[in-house]
């Protein structure tokens, strides 16, 4: 068999795998979506603890299986706060409730990705958000898409007409991270001409892919948070780097995803 045509197989291989993933994230999405409306009640830690963990077994229940049918020796990866370089071969990087204490909290800024990572690649991913009905996909190679229309990023080649966003540091963060964090806010609030502030990281770099937001920025972060915007963004003509320009991976402190226009800018920015 001709190398053309064993890539060829693997490209609609992976297609398929991508309709697949995206009923599974959908399915999933529905199950909490049933959940939703009421503000959770919590008094201590423990408390938001358990709750979390009931939307994620939630939707774990429907994804597990699915996704595991859909590539039996593929490895699993669920805690969305892990980070770091995968072992060799395929694995599952899900996050089934991300925005989780939004959701916990009546505020409709959650969603459900799942993403498939070949030899520390992101292949595919898709990424559902139940309460619109929306679901991102992208392939590698084959552009990104928002129920089926192409993506592309923000032509806007000047940061101070750009709205960029960032994300909070997670729960227990370092205390650098979090002042470094602090810095920079500040410093885009000079530069650029609208700042947003909000979790989860997953749906600012969805609006990055989709061309509402012009750069979205992050220090230290999680593998789930980062792995499928990331590829939404690339496939969507947007560049990925860490926060002084250099390439991202999952080991990066950093992590900077901007239309082409603004990207050096915003680097410099982060960089001061």
């Amino acid at each position: 068999m001709s190398e053309t045509l064993q890539t060829t197989d693997v490209a609609a291989s992976d297609a398929d795998l991508l309709g697949q993933t995206a009923l599974a994230v959908r399915a999933a999405g529905s199950a909490l979506r049933e959940r939703f409306g009421e503000v959770v009640r919590y008094q201590t830690r423990e408390e938001l603890m358990r709750a979390l963990a009931a939307n994620d077994d939630t939707a774990l229940d429907i994804l597990r299986p699915r996704l595991t049918r859909l590539r039996p020796d593929a490895g699993w990866v669920e805690d969305e706060l892990d980070g770091g370089a995968l072992p060799p071969g395929e694995w599952w990087v899900v996050d089934p409730a991300e925005g989780n204490v939004n959701h916990l909290h009546a505020l409709p800024e959650w969603a459900v990705t799942a993403t498939l990572v070949r030899e520390n690649q992101p292949v595919l991913t898709a990424v559902h958000l139940p309460l619109t009905g929306e679901t991102y996909t992208a392939l590698t190679g084959a552009g990104a898409h928002l129920d089926g229309r192409p993506l592309h990023v923000s032509p806007t080649a000047d940061l101070g007409l750009s709205i960029v966003a960032t994300s909070q540091a997670r729960p227990d963060e370092d205390e650098k991270v979090v002042r470094r964090v602090g810095s920079s806010i500040t410093a885009m609030l000079f530069d650029a001409l609208v700042v947003r502030t909000a979790v989860p990281a997953t749906l600012h770099l969805l609006n990055v892919a989709a061309g509402r937001i012009d750069a979205f920025w992050q220090f230290a972060g999680a593998r789930a948070d980062l792995l499928p915007g990331a590829l939404l963004v690339t496939e969507a003509g947007g560049q990925i780097s860490d926060a002084q320009g250099r390439p991202w991976t999952p080991q990066s402190e950093s992590f900077l995803a901007a239309a082409p226009g603004v990207h050096a800018e915003a680097v410099a920015t982060l960089s001061r």
